[in-house]
């Protein structure tokens, strides 16, 4: 039997087989997610809270399960035990947070968000700014979109406008959700 990377085969030989590709590693991940979303905002509501929304309907869009959507305050704390609750459920795969990315003082959810991560994926960041910037200027430079692992799950934090979430969702999350998963599992 072969195995990727090097193993002695039954005559004592060495086999090698090459290490998956990119296509294979997207082929090999699963295809329906289990994610939670959380919007981060002092003054979002059900009836407001397009950002939230917009990655509920894109994640079920795309044949993901959302297993819950929620609205928390902009305080490091209540974020942080939010996040840590949906670490605790076995169920879910993903966590994507929208709101509280920015740079004011009320914008804490960098640091809530990165206190929590076991790795940084530091390319979603320089990736989503780097696709803002074509699309607002030079403003793009005050996000601090963020995504890593924690407890062997993804969370992604993008800002909370809805324009902002639909580029994160369908230029970065979507494309690569299920190979993040798979790779963040293992």
């Amino acid at each position: 039997m072969a195995i990727r990377g090097g193993v002695n085969d039954w005559r004592g030989g060495l086999t090698i087989i090459p290490p998956m590709s990119h296509a294979e590693h997207r082929q090999a991940a699963p295809r329906v997610i289990r994610c939670s979303v959380v919007t981060i905002s002092d003054t979002r509501t059900d009836e407001t809270d397009t950002g939230g929304r917009a990655i509920v309907d894109l994640l079920t869009e795309n044949g993901h399960d959302v297993l819950g959507k929620s609205i928390v305050p902009d305080d490091p704390g209540q974020v942080q035990r939010t996040v840590e609750a949906l670490l605790s459920d076995q169920n879910v795969q993903a966590i994507i947070t929208t709101g509280g990315t920015g740079i004011s003082s009320r914008d804490q959810t960098y640091e809530a968000i990165n206190g929590l991560l076991d790795k940084r994926i530091d390319g979603f960041g320089e990736l989503f700014r780097a696709l803002s910037y074509e699309e607002v200027g030079t403003a793009a430079m005050l996000s601090r979109a963020l995504a890593g692992t924690a407890r062997g799950r993804i969370v992604i934090s993008v800002p909370g406008s809805r324009n902002a979430v639909k580029l994160a969702m369908t230029k970065l999350v979507l494309p690569e959700l299920g190979h993040l998963v798979r790779e963040a599992s293992r």
